[in-house]
């Protein structure tokens, strides 16, 4: 019982004879009221004896659409596009599905390329479009479960599963063993009714039996939900009830969500909800963890497609409230149905708006904190085939579940497969970039600091300025990439960085520290520290330059020769090792050769006083006191061996 949708029938063709004419404005009731299984052998028998148009390609490939034969349906409407240009965007999309279902994607991708071209506002053809590698991310979330034929299926359509204490509930079209079958001309099967069945693992001892006798009607039942503790049950049926049908103004019987109670195992109070219609379709009942929330497919008034998804809320007496849209992130201009709603705030939903692999294809996506949707994510193979997959239900605890296909090798029109869950689904990576600008000798932010934000080849993606906190936020940047941020403000030096993102979700903070050009100093400073030079180091148990520090004291000549009236002292140190009157001859050789390198490159010696302090003020706890040694590696030791350069006048 998938959604049925009303399609407006074109005008007769002119160009046939009378008899010809007749048949087809018999197809066409047929065609109008949904029986299609009698709508296509019409049409085909019109078409063998040699009489072409577009009406009528386009019915028999929309027969077996809606049928859901999708394979069949591809002929037809190929047949539809060889005969004419002239078509209506919807058939673009309706023949790139049928592809799908043939597995010709690289064709199917063409023609929904020019449905965007056509269409371009419509949400299937700017998901298309977006999305184009879409059988490379299902293949990220394929092969994640095993599946097999659930083993209560009838050569008939068996489909939407529910969990039931240990029984699973689904609706089936097979014999009923009734002396009068009352069979559907829309599928050419009976009605669908309820049966229930063990969930044994043991497929050979599964004997489905009817479920719930006054639930059942000479109409369609499917797809129940049941609350925790088995007291209440929503169904879809027809819109019948206590012996009366009703018809919308179109004259088709449409569907309904009722609702039941439960009492020793008796169905009782069997009444619609307050949100059907007559005129549109209501189905397939879903509840939310705590059971506050009813969720649903329809056509309702406001829908974007032709099924929507919608939540309306189960006040605490029993009441409903407003049914409420999904929105535009879930819902698309086709079909979305068959919603499941689990305890970790998924919900799974059958959908042919999506990219997928073909027809109905089950999707999930996460319910946000603020009841919002970022994303849709197709569950990939083998849950999804190139046919119609749709009714997915889950035991949480198990990772066990039930889902619905037609896919070639099943035994009915519809079957149910079995499967289990061994890898949870990995969704969308998602990070965020933000960070803090602040100034770098004191820490404190730095607002009002212009924050640039490039690619690996540099090219400017965003540009923001910080707020009162120094802090800046470029929202979501692609995972597993690289990135460049910049910091710029009146007055100070420029800082920029590279970020790597990492490939899983989550925030990458980044921090940029200005320095001011102008450096406020006074007797006492430190000029590394002042003027963040680098720390001058030397070699173990050497006091001559390295040509590294020779590039820091070139920094240090230019201080001097900024400020003639400058004096420093120059302080030279050592490591632990060795004795303390060895260390301190070493850092006194350090020093000299430190002040006579700036001696050599032209300042007054007046200006400068060098000492030696050896291992007296370590910077780090890596003394040697009193063996001598210390497990301190060669880096750490390192630190000590250096000069610093403190300011004594001005």
């Amino acid at each position: 019982m998938k959604n049925k949708l009303k399609y407006l029938v074109l005008a007769c063709i002119v160009s046939i004879n009378s008899n010809a004419q007749s048949k087809e404005v018999k197809a066409d009731k047929q065609f109008e009221k949904f029986a299609y299984v009698n709508a296509i052998k019409t049409y085909e028998r019109i078409f063998a004896k040699g009489y072409k148009s577009k009406d009528i390609l386009q019915k028999i490939g929309d027969s077996y659409y809606f049928k859901g034969d999708l394979i069949t349906a591809a002929k037809w409407y190929g047949e539809l596009f060889i005969f004419t240009q002239e078509i209506n965007s919807e058939y673009y999309y309706r023949y790139a599905q049928a592809l799908k279902a043939t597995k010709n994607y690289s064709k199917a991708d063409e023609i929904l390329a020019q449905f965007f071209q056509k269409n371009g506002t419509d949400l299937r053809a700017k998901l298309a479009n977006s999305q184009k590698d879409y059988l490379n991310q299902i293949q990220k979330n394929s092969g994640r479960f095993t599946i097999n034929n659930a083993g209560i299926n009838s050569k008939y359509s068996d489909y939407g599963s529910a969990f039931y204490k240990d029984k699973i509930i689904f609706a089936s079209a097979r014999d009923n063993g009734e002396m009068i079958i009352r069979k559907h001309d829309w599928t050419g099967e009976s009605f669908t009714n309820l049966y229930n069945s063990d969930t044994l693992s043991n497929v050979s001892k599964l004997k489905p039996a009817k479920f719930g006798a006054n639930l059942n009607s000479k109409f369609h039942e499917s797809t129940p939900v049941f609350s925790k503790d088995g007291k209440t049950v929503y169904f879809t049926r027809n819109n019948y009830l206590n012996g009366k049908k009703r018809k919308d103004a179109q004259q088709s019987t449409l569907l309904k969500i009722f609702k039941a109670t439960i009492t020793d195992s008796k169905f009782n109070n069997i009444t619609e909800l307050p949100f059907n219609s007559d005129e549109y379709n209501v189905a397939h009942p879903a509840l939310s963890s705590d059971e506050k929330t009813l969720f649903f497919a329809s056509n309702m008034p406001g829908s974007l497609g032709q099924s929507d998804l919608y939540k309306v809320a189960i006040n605490e007496d029993g009441s409903f409230g407003k049914p409420i849209n999904l929105g535009n992130t879930i819902n698309t201009e086709g079909r979305e149905t068959f919603p499941t709603v689990t305890s970790e705030n998924e919900i799974y939903f059958a959908s042919d708006g999506h990219p997928g692999l073909g027809g109905l294809d089950v999707f999930v996506s996460k319910i946000e904190k603020d009841g919002n949707y970022k994303y849709v994510v197709n569950v990939g193979e083998p849950i999804n085939s190139a046919q119609d997959d749709f009714g997915f239900v889950i035991n949480e605890n198990s990772r066990d579940g039930y889902v619905t296909s037609n896919r070639e090798g099943g035994i009915g029109s519809d079957d149910i497969y079995k499967f289990k869950e061994n890898k949870k689904i990995e969704y969308p990576c998602e990070q965020l970039l933000k960070g803090v600008v602040t100034e770098k000798t004191t820490g404190q932010p730095l607002a009002n600091s212009k924050v640039t934000f490039s690619d690996a080849n540099y090219k400017m993606l965003k540009e923001m300025t910080t707020d009162g906190e120094g802090k800046f936020n470029f929202g979501n940047v692609v995972c597993d990439s690289n990135y460049y941020v910049k910091a710029d403000k009146t007055d100070y030096t420029t800082d920029e960085k590279t970020v790597s993102i990492p490939n899983e979700s989550g925030e990458t903070i980044v921090t940029l520290a200005l320095e001011k050009e102008v450096k406020v100093v006074k007797i006492g400073d430190d000029l590394f520290k002042a003027f963040n030079i680098k720390q001058i180091y030397f070699d173990l148990d050497k006091s001559n330059i390295r040509m590294d520090s020779e590039i820091e004291l070139a920094k240090i000549l230019d201080v001097l020769e900024q400020y003639p009236t400058m004096e420093i002292d120059v302080r030279s140190h050592t490591d632990c090792r060795q004795t303390a009157k060895y260390n301190k001859a070493l850092s006194d050789r350090r020093a000299k050769s430190t002040k006579a390198w700036l001696l050599l490159k032209g300042i007054n010696k007046s200006r400068i006083t060098a000492k030696g302090y050896g291992e007296s003020q370590l910077v780090n706890d890596c003394g040697c006191e009193p063996t001598n040694e210390s497990p301190c590696t060669d880096a750490q030791h390192q630190e000590n061996r250096r000069s610093e350069f403190i300011i004594t006048k001005l």
